[in-house]
């Protein structure tokens, strides 16, 4: 690690959050153990697609509209009502059993804690007052501020132009490779946090930290 950062920006979808009883709803809507890594997929891949080709949805839109191709894919047809009941999930999601703890002694560290989502304003609220995160976060961010999602470097250039921080002194937490190369591209320092199933992408810089939880990334972070 370079320098021990001063800013510490979080992910928060599976970074923070478990996904897990979103994971069970969609894979039981769909019949399938396997449907929710695919619509997680498209639902990336198809941010992404809006990012690059200069259009915006909100995050959640997406999400509706990768859901019914996916279950297309799986040769079932979704209501409106499935589809909303599904997704509303994802504000009533609680963090993961390392997390609390994990950021408040990084706050007890002096460090400034920030949050950073593809999702939108109004969901990202909720997830955070009802996962009782928000309380532990100095500020918290929604790409819809830019309307480019990560790994775009606006979101993350945004964000340390508001917190006045240079990016090496800042580092990315997150649970998903892609999130890491884009904070990277940006120059910040980063940290991959080994969530289950999560890998880091090979074929590009490495992050300065690779952590299996949060007790892990703590002990590097007051360490150093």
């Amino acid at each position: 690690m370079k320098n021990t950062p001063q800013l510490l920006v979080f992910d928060v979808n599976e970074t923070l959050l478990d996904l897990s009883p979103l994971k069970e709803k969609v894979n039981k809507l769909l019949g399938a153990t396997s449907a929710f890594e695919v619509w997680f997929s498209k639902l990336i891949q198809f941010a992404m697609v809006e990012t690059t080709t200069g259009t915006y949805s909100d995050f959640g839109d997406i999400g509706a509209s990768t859901l019914h191709m996916t279950a297309q894919g799986f040769s079932k047809r979704l209501s409106e009502h499935d589809i909303k009941t599904t997704l509303s999930v994802i504000t009533k999601l609680q963090p993961h059993s390392d997390v609390i703890k994990g950021l408040e002694l990084l706050k007890k560290e002096g460090f400034k804690l920030v949050a950073l989502s593809n999702s939108g304003k109004k969901t990202l609220n909720m997830q955070m007052k009802h996962s009782g995160l928000e309380s532990l976060f100095d500020k918290i961010y929604s790409v819809e501020e830019v309307k480019k999602f990560k790994p775009h470097p606006d979101p993350y250039q945004y964000l340390l132009q508001k917190e006045d921080c240079s990016p090496k002194n800042a580092m990315m937490i997150a649970a998903h490779a892609w999130d890491i190369m884009g904070a990277k591209h940006a120059g910040l320092q980063t940290a991959f946090i080994s969530r289950p199933g999560k890998l880091l992408y090979l074929n590009t810089t490495q992050p300065d930290l690779v952590c299996d939880d949060f007790d892990e990334l703590v002990k590097h972070l007051a360490t150093h």
